[in-house]
């Protein structure tokens, strides 16, 4: 673990990060001076869930998923997150036990701020706190329709559902004029909306039969129409 010196590459590289990017310069700088830089191999868990927990995290470079264990003890994957995603602020905000765990999918760079630190940005910058609102807003939307459509949807509707989401969410944009998402193995999307691997693998050619979707190595292409109305 090493501190940063704050440097107009660090400033450049916290305005791509959405919850910082309507934060002022003199904030940004403040929040640049209290960052520090770790790294995670492949695999390695980053917080777990029932721990307490001391640092949110910005992702830097790299890909996690973000996890829970259901009643039955089975893993379902919350999230996906990668460059300018965070995560960990709950356990911040609330002193309580991480409600997830989170682990690298690949070698991963972080950006790590202490709770102590954390909580006085907050107090000192109204853009921070203002944009962190936004973003735990935005979750608690995401985790309702979750909850919803694991609750009433049929398999294909949910398996469309999170391809819409996380292409929506994918930092590269549009391909094609279609939306594209992350990496994606058949495990993890079963993982996401609560089935078998071999449903999701049913789903998911019958979804590039009908030709709603196209795969492009482990990533599928998703029709704009079904991105901006969905």
């Amino acid at each position: 673990m090493s501190g940063f010196r704050v440097s107009d590459q660090l400033v450049e590289s916290l305005r791509t990060v959405p919850l910082f990017s309507s934060v002022g310069e003199k904030d940004l700088a403040a929040i640049a001076s209290l960052l520090i830089e770790r790294r995670f191999p492949k695999n390695k868990i980053i917080v777990e869930e029932g721990l307490p927990g001391d640092y949110m995290y910005v992702i830097r470079e790299g890909r996690v998923k973000v996890t829970k264990l259901s009643g039955d003890g089975r893993e379902q994957i919350l999230a996906l997150l990668e460059k300018g995603d965070f995560f960990g602020e709950m356990a911040l905000l609330e002193q309580v036990p991480r409600s997830a765990t989170v682990r690298a999918l690949t070698e991963t760079g972080m950006l790590a701020l202490s709770r102590r630190d954390f909580l006085h940005l907050l107090e000192s910058s109204p853009d921070l706190a203002m944009a962190m609102i936004r973003e735990l807003t935005r979750r608690l939307r995401q985790s309702d329709e979750q909850a919803s459509s694991l609750s009433f949807q049929r398999v294909e509707e949910r398996t469309k559902g999170v391809l819409v989401r996380l292409s929506r969410e994918q930092l590269q944009g549009v391909h094609r004029g279609r939306f594209v998402t992350p990496q994606l193995t058949h495990q993890q999307i079963a993982d996401m909306i609560g089935t078998s691997r071999e449903t999701v693998t049913r789903v998911l050619k019958d979804l590039r039969t009908e030709g709603w979707l196209e795969q492009d190595g482990k990533q599928y292409v998703v029709p704009s129409e079904a991105v901006s109305g969905g």
